[in-house]
């Protein structure tokens, strides 16, 4: 395996932490730093998965009604039309 150097800042508490938790289990702190950021890349697109699919059902669901309130605003630009024509025609646009 082919590996890289990260490195990052953080507090002498934190790689204090870090140093026990790796030494208690056992792990060398790259170790740990590694699964806990494999770990954390794996839930947050797990997370926007579910989120995508949350999102899917919305516009599952509201697509039919928009394709109905579309459907009528085109009728009721029909009927405008119609009775715009009847005037226009000289026509009762009530008949």
């Amino acid at each position: 395996m082919q590996t890289e150097r990260v490195t990052f800042l953080t507090t002498p508490d934190h790689k204090a932490a870090l140093d026990a938790f790796a030494a208690s289990n056992g792990k060398s702190v790259g170790h740990v730093v590694r699964e806990a950021s494999a770990r954390y890349i794996a839930e947050t697109a797990s997370d926007e998965q579910n989120q995508l699919r949350l999102l899917a059902r919305e516009v599952e669901l509201a697509v039919p009604r928009m394709r109905a309130d579309i459907r009528e605003a085109i009728d009721a630009i029909e009927a405008s039309n119609r009775r715009v024509a009847a005037v226009l025609a000289g026509q009762d646009p009530q008949r």
